[in-house]
C-alpha cells in the first residue's frame, strides 16, 4: 500500500517548495499526495489531490486526516491577522491543529505529525547571553502563545502513542517575494530584493543588530527531514528550534551587495525601537537537539543569501 501524505498551506511560499521537493525525494516515490489550502496552484501529478477550503471545518479535516500516514501542518493565520483578528487567529492556529490531532488520535495509525511553530514563543525580549533548548518559552504576541499551545499538544499525543510529533521552532524565513508590507517583518524580505533589483531601502533596525536566519530551501530541507526521521529516532522531547545563523544586518547587506555586485542599490538605517527589539536583538543560538537529529542550517552566509534569492535578468 503506497503512504499517504497531507501537506497544509500546500500553495504557500515554504508549503509549496515543500510540495516540490517531496513529489521529488525517492522514499516517496510511491506516496499519495492531499494538497490543503485556501485555493489550488496549477500542479499537475497523477499523485496529487487538491483539497481547498477553511482549515477549521470539520469536513476538510476529516478529509485531510483520513488514512494520512505523514502530516505536514504549515497552515496559520500569521502574526498580524492573529493580533487584529483574535477569533480567526484562535480558529485557524488553536482549534483546527486540535482538531486535527483529535481525528489522528481516533484514526489510531500513530501517524509522523510535523508541526511548523515558531520562534516567536520565545518573546521579546529575548536572552541577552544565549537561546538554547533550556530556554523557557515566554510569548508576548498572540500567534507565538498559538505556536506553544500546539508544541504542547504534539508533546502530549505523541507521549501517548496517538501521533509520532515533531515541532520544529522556525526562524526567519527568507526572501519571500513581494513580501506583504503590513507584516513587521517584511523589510527583512525586501531587502534581498531591494539590492537584487537596485533599489533604495531604509531599514527599521540597526546595522549591528542581528536577526536569526534560515534561507527557505534549508527550511524546506529540514520539513523533509523531519518527515523522513526513522521511527523511533524522537525521544520524549518533541519540540526543537531549527539550527540557524545569528546574521548581523549589516553583514548581511554585505553578503547581498557580493551576491549582486552591479546592484546600485542604497540600504540606509532608521532604527525604530521597538522593531529593532523584536526582529534584530537575538541573542547567540544553541541548538543541541536540533543538531544531534542532523538538522543544520545554510553554512555560511553568502550560501544562506545564494539558496534565499536568485539573480534577476534583465
Amino acid at each position: 500500500m503506497s503512504r499517504l501524505v497531507t501537506i497544509t498551506g500546500a500553495a504557500g511560499f515554504v508549503g509549496s517548495r515543500l510540495v516540490d521537493a517531496l513529489l521529488a525525494h525517492p522514499a516517496l516515490g510511491d506516496a499519495e499526495f492531499r494538497l490543503v489550502d485556501m485555493q489550488m496552484t496549477d500542479r499537475q501529478d497523477d499523485r496529487v489531490r487538491w483539497l481547498t477550503g477553511d482549515i477549521s471545518d470539520d469536513r476538510l479535516i476529516q478529509e485531510m486526516t483520513d488514512g494520512a500516514d505523514l502530516v505536514f501542518h504549515l497552515a496559520a493565520a500569521l502574526g498580524g491577522t492573529a493580533e487584529s483578528d483574535p477569533a480567526a487567529g484562535r480558529r485557524n492556529n488553536v482549534e483546527a491543529p486540535l482538531r486535527m490531532l483529535e481525528a489522528l488520535r481516533a484514526a489510531g495509525s500513530c501517524p509522523r505529525f510535523v508541526f511548523a511553530s515558531s520562534i516567536a514563543v520565545f518573546g521579546p525580549p529575548l536572552p541577552k547571553d544565549q537561546v538554547d533548548d533550556l530556554t523557557w518559552p515566554l510569548p508576548t504576541m498572540v500567534y507565538g502563545a498559538h505556536k506553544l499551545m500546539i508544541e504542547g499538544a504534539v508533546e502530549q499525543y505523541s507521549a501517548r502513542s496517538w501521533i509520532d510529533g515533531i515541532a520544529l521552532r522556525l526562524p526567519g524565513i527568507v526572501a519571500r517575494p513581494r513580501a506583504d508590507a503590513r507584516l513587521k517583518s517584511a523589510f527583512l524580505n525586501r531587502l534581498f530584493y531591494a539590492v537584487a533589483d537596485g533599489e533604495e531601502i531604509t531599514l527599521p533596525v540597526s546595522a549591528d543588530g542581528a536577526s536569526w536566519l534560515l534561507s527557505v530551501a534549508a527550511c524546506v530541507d529540514a520539513f523533509v527531514h523531519a518527515g523522513l526521521l526513522p521511527r523511533g529516532a524522537l525521544g520524549r522531547r518533541r519540540t526543537l528550534t531549527l539550527p540557524a545563523q545569528r546574521v548581523r544586518i549589516g553583514d548581511l547587506v554585505e553578503a547581498l551587495h557580493r551576491r549582486f555586485p552591479e546592484s546600485r542599490a542604497r540600504v540606509s538605517f532608521e532604527p525604530d525601537p521597538e522593531l529593532d527589539t523584536q526582529f534584530a536583538a537575538y541573542p547567540p543560538l544553541v541548538t543541541e537537539l536540533g543538531d544531534s537529529l542532523g538538522f543544520v542550517h545554510d553554512g555560511s552566509l553568502d550560501r544562506l543569501v545564494e539558496r534565499a534569492i536568485q539573480p534577476r535578468s534583465g
